[in-house]
């Protein structure tokens, strides 16, 4: 187990960067000498996620790699992960793959040689970050490297391990694409981040010496990713075969947050060893799920339109989330909090599939109308409005849990309640998004308006409304289908509201 030595001067500058004065007294107590792993952990709890990604609520995921040739799955399975479940009898995928590989490619083909396969002749890195900031995304998060180890950008460690090209620069594209991608998506207003996978399934020195592995591979690889590119996000994954200790996380992110390129701007997710999601790093991760409950720490849900991160050749349109669902998720999880963080499956000759795109774009225009009541936004004291019936519960959990949302704010099952309103707030203004408009009045039950206020629907402007003891009662506008600001969701804007809370 490795165990990091903290002098009093090398803790003092990281508990400059990382944590607040109380918790500084706390972990110098009586300025002895740190020998284990619990300070620098504490140091890098402590460090808040920069106020930047709190505010910006949604952002673009990208899976694309050699996989991205063969795009195969289960329907319901992840096309990213086709190689282990080529070679990995256990996985559950495992027969369906190997004989949809065989048929197709040769009992003899192996993974390795899609990767000159993987052309991406058709990518072009300015329309890619124009879609992301016409959708109304505010960071981007592509897969430098999956679980497969083959790296995006031009590295030494990735030839070197696996004893044959293995990055975009000498093999299939014979491009930077994470380069190529960063120059483009930082001439927007979208903040550019990257996925790293902290284990390689078949990197041959994974598989026989973990340690050497750390040492000189995933230690320089990262260091390497992070100053050449500087990325504004760091979503690690593939931890949970060794626990942090032994990837060497805490020093690596110890080297991160003090002396890295980016320290300042860097936001981490939580998945940097086995069992520490939700325990330790910054934002706490779901994936296909429904979130979190509203709490201390920033959280992001994750997921696909459909069921794949990478590009799956055999989902159908029905297989796809619809943009009315996927704008009625971004607006509920940010109602409770949460950032989230959907998924694009280029195509290996380097487009956007145009179904994605067409969800992208749809998404971008209710958010041009109803941004504010997205962006910078906090909770609430309470993050929804529930019809009478019985509140329906959200499943929780990291990892692929009941969340229909449709469901949850359309049509519930009889005797079940839904949600009505859905709540965020900037300082004393209230916004309240609904998913079924009312025919004559819209009633905000507890909600009282302030002296001066006023009453509007985002894309339409001012409404009556008159205050009814503890329920606000909103007048609601004639608007003809040819009228309505936008599809799928309406925001209603209180300007100021009294506050009875601390929140």
């Amino acid at each position: 187990m490795f165990v990091k030595i903290i002098t009093p001067l090398i803790l003092a500058g990281l508990l400059q960067t990382c944590v607040c004065a109380q918790q500084t007294a706390s972990v110098a107590t009586k300025g002895k000498a740190i020998t284990d792993e619990a300070a620098a952990w504490k140091a890098i709890d402590g460090r808040d996620t920069p106020q930047w990604w709190k505010d910006a609520k949604f952002g673009i995921f990208i899976h694309w790699g050699p996989y991205s040739v063969p795009a195969f799955s289960e329907v319901g399975r992840y096309s990213e992960w086709y190689w282990e479940d080529l070679m990995n009898p256990k996985r559950r995928s495992h027969k369906a793959v190997k004989a949809f590989h065989e048929k197709n490619y040769g009992k003899d083909f192996k993974y390795e040689e899609f990767a000159d396969q993987f052309k991406c002749e058709l990518f072009d890195p300015a329309q890619w970050a124009e879609a992301f900031e016409e959708s109304g995304a505010k960071y981007v998060v592509l897969t430098s490297k999956h679980h497969d180890g083959y790296c995006l950008w031009p590295n030494e460690q990735a030839d070197k391990s696996f004893g044959r090209p293995w990055c975009s620069t000498n093999s299939g594209p014979m491009r930077d694409l994470v380069g190529e991608l960063t120059e483009e998506v930082r001439k927007t207003d979208v903040k550019m981040g990257l996925y790293f996978s902290i284990y390689e399934w078949y990197n041959p020195l994974y598989k026989t010496k973990l340690n050497s592995f750390v040492d000189d591979h995933l230690i320089p690889q990262f260091k390497d990713v992070v100053n050449k590119y500087e990325p504004a996000v760091i979503f690690s994954d593939g931890e949970w075969d060794h626990p942090a200790a032994d990837w060497k996380s805490a020093e690596m992110l110890t080297w991160l947050f003090n002396e890295s390129p980016c320290k300042d701007e860097v936001v981490i997710n939580d998945r940097w060893g086995k069992g520490d999601r939700h325990k330790h790093g910054g934002y706490y991760t779901t994936e296909y799920g429904a979130g979190l409950p509203d709490g201390t720490n920033a959280w992001e849900e994750n997921r696909g339109m459909a069921h794949s991160f990478g590009y799956s050749r055999t989902e159908r349109f029905e297989d796809y989330n619809s943009s009315e669902s996927l704008i009625l998720m971004l607006a509920d999880i940010v109602s409770r909090g949460g950032n989230f963080l959907l998924d694009i499956g280029p195509t290996a000759d380097g487009r956007i599939p145009p179904l994605m795109e067409e969800r992208l774009s749809e998404i971008g225009d209710w958010l041009d109308v109803n941004g504010e009541a997205i962006y910078g936004t906090t909770t609430h004291s309470s993050t929804c409005q529930w019809s009478t019936g019985k509140a329906q519960e959200l499943g929780r959990g990291n990892y692929r849990v009941k969340y229909d949302v449709e469901k949850l704010m359309k049509s519930p099952e009889e005797g079940m309640a839904r949600k009505e309103l859905l709540f965020t707030r900037k300082g004393e203004t209230l916004y309240a998004i609904c998913a079924l408009l009312p025919d004559e009045t819209m009633t905000l039950h507890h909600v009282q308006a302030a002296e001066g206020a006023t009453v509007s629907m985002l894309g339409v402007g001012e409404l009556e409304w008159e205050q009814s003891g503890e329920d606000l009662i909103i007048k609601m506008p004639k608007l003809n289908p040819s009228k309505m600001p936008c599809e799928h969701a309406w925001t209603f804007k209180v300007s100021k509201i009294q506050l009875h809370d601390a929140s």
